[in-house]
């Protein structure tokens, strides 16, 4: 293993969404297998401090992990890849650089001296980057770097870079992923915008080392020695990435590219010890030659955007596997729905999604009612499990006016309101319970039947909680909470014990969903439509 730690940084050019995160991710994998420590970490170039207040309209999944960081969705990715998970550190954005250097100026730390983009908030950047390696626990750090080369808002971070490559001598380079586009008019793959793309990034200060170049048609040995030629690299740096069926074929092919190899013989490491994807390749096959079929209705408000439920797709992809089965997901927007056994009764199972605010709330207890009422397996997660509540004091308890108290302050049956410490908290940015909280499974239950065993670890990222003044009216009537929080007797799980897979969950099982480690909560659900089917 290397002494020192390695630095790799991964740019973007031409366009965005060519899919650093993936690049990033599948190299680290296959580092991983060749016996290499290996971490990701994301910078992102907005000036929010996390992505917690935005819309997912504009940035996709909020990802949270164990520590309790809002986080870019891309590390839900690097967990995914390399079943390993990320923290705090993992995620840095603009707005927590320049939160810190004002912090800094404020208390004095640069004795007088007029704060500027370089030093200061440079130096922050390539603090938060080497932070990781010194810990010990990596041989190679991974940064991933948010936007595109040229960007005003990504210079700071280039030049960081351009300096750490200097300063870090031989244990620090940079893959770029371009986009080589195919003109169907003449018929040619196009180099130009790569070679712009890295002349912006030369006028940075920055060479790439290795190039990846995005691209819908396989390049041609022409192509390749074109790109090297006029971007300065080795011809074996220049590396394709065809598009695929899945993201997770694309380890093997960077493998067949021999992006791991070429990144282990920059930093003079060892490469002679092939990769071991055996448990990859197996889920993998499975995952592509299914033999069994189902169709999951998935109730939410943000569903024009996948990538606003990019976890929860994923870990019925992994789930699937386990059971050689593909899971289709049919998109319902919760405002649209309106007649239940018109749009969901050729639905196998029904997943009411998690979210804020009223927005499409009938919707979803229509589709809660309408699971519950036809026996159908049905999975709700955070705001899911409070609709599953709510649904369930109006139309079983008989309050009619049941509410949560972030839909209606004013509800006469609060089943579902926020916690009493959060009361006075008016920073929406700094109210949510986050992060991994532990959770006692009672014996005789579906989630005790999948986790097999009785005390877990889930992560959180919501306000509002059950209330535990109706818990008895709850149990008398066959709701009942399968999981509590030991340490503050929250309830974290709600089942129906009639039905055949009615659970509900405060916490985001699709957070610790990864290829190696599909969540059990998901495993259990596809398994019992799959019988319930036979």
């Amino acid at each position: 293993m290397p002494e020192k730690t390695k630095y790799i940084f991964v740019t973007g050019g031409v366009t965005s969404s060519l899919g650093k995160g993936i690049i990033a991710s599948s190299l680290a994998k296959l580092l991983q297998a060749r016996g290499y420590t290996v971490t990701i970490q994301k910078l992102d170039p907005y000036i929010n401090i996390d992505p917690g207040t935005l819309n997912p309209y504009e940035h996709g999944e909020c990802y949270v992990t164990d520590d309790g960081a809002e986080t870019d969705l891309d590390l839900g990715h690097y967990e995914r890849f390399t079943n390993h998970p990320c923290s705090q550190n993992n995620n840095v954005t603009t707005g927590r650089i320049y939160q810190e250097v004002i912090n800094k100026e404020r208390r004095g730390d640069y004795l007088g001296k007029t704060v500027q983009i370089i030093p200061h908030v440079t130096d922050e950047i390539k603090e938060r980057i080497l932070s990781l390696g010194k810990t010990g626990n990596y041989d190679i750090v991974i940064t991933e770097i948010g936007g595109t080369v040229g960007d005003i808002e990504s210079l700071p971070y280039i030049e960081a870079v351009r300096q750490l490559k200097w300063e870090l001598e031989k244990r620090a380079l940079v893959i770029h992923l371009t986009l080589v586009p195919f003109l169907a008019a003449s018929g040619e793959l196009k180099t130009k915008p790569t070679q712009h793309s890295v002349k912006t990034l030369l006028e940075e200060g920055v060479q790439p080392d290795i190039l990846v170049l995005r691209t819908e048609h396989e390049l041609t040995d022409e192509v390749r020695s074109k790109v090297a030629r006029f971007c300065n690299v080795e011809k074996r740096a220049v590396v394709q990435s065809i598009d695929v069926d899945t993201i997770y074929e694309v380890p093997l092919k960077m493998k067949d590219e021999g992006l791991d190899v070429t990144v282990l013989k920059r930093f003079k490491l060892p490469t002679d010890t092939e990769p071991d994807l055996t448990l990859w390749n197996t889920f993998l096959d499975k995952m592509m030659h299914p033999t069994k079929e189902i169709t999951v209705g998935l109730v939410g408000k943000y569903v024009e955007l996948k990538d606003a439920y990019k976890s929860i797709n994923e870990s019925f992809i992994h789930a699937g596997s386990v059971h050689n089965c593909k899971v289709n997901i049919e998109w319902i927007h919760s405002e649209s729905l309106t007649l239940p056994a018109e749009q969901l009764s050729h639905l196998d199972g029904i997943l009411v999604a998690p979210g804020f605010g009223e927005r499409g709330i009938e919707g979803k207890i229509l589709a809660v009612q309408y699971a519950r009422e036809n026996n159908i397996p049905f999975f709700g997660i955070c705001l899911g499990m409070q609709i599953a509540v709510i649904e369930f004091a109006r139309n079983v308890l008989g309050f009619k006016d049941a509410d949560s108290t972030e839909m209606n302050p004013n509800t006469a049956y609060p089943v579902i309101h926020l916690m009493e410490e959060q009361e006075d908290i008016k920073d929406i940015g700094g109210t949510m319970r986050l992060g991994a909280y532990p959770c006692k499974l009672k014996k005789d239950s579906n989630v005790f039947g999948a986790y097999k065993k009785e005390l877990i670890s889930e992560r959180h990222r919501h306000r509002y909680e059950f209330n535990n003044k109706y818990l008895s009216d709850y149990e008398k009537h066959g709701m009942v909470a399968t999981g509590i929080n030991p340490d503050s007797e929250l309830v974290e799980i709600v089942e129906i014990s009639e039905h055949k897979w009615f659970v509900g969950t405060q916490f985001h099982p699709e957070y610790k969903s990864t290829v190696l480690n599909p969540h059990p909560l998901f495993v259990s659900f596809i398994g019992t439509i799959l019988e319930n089917n036979k």
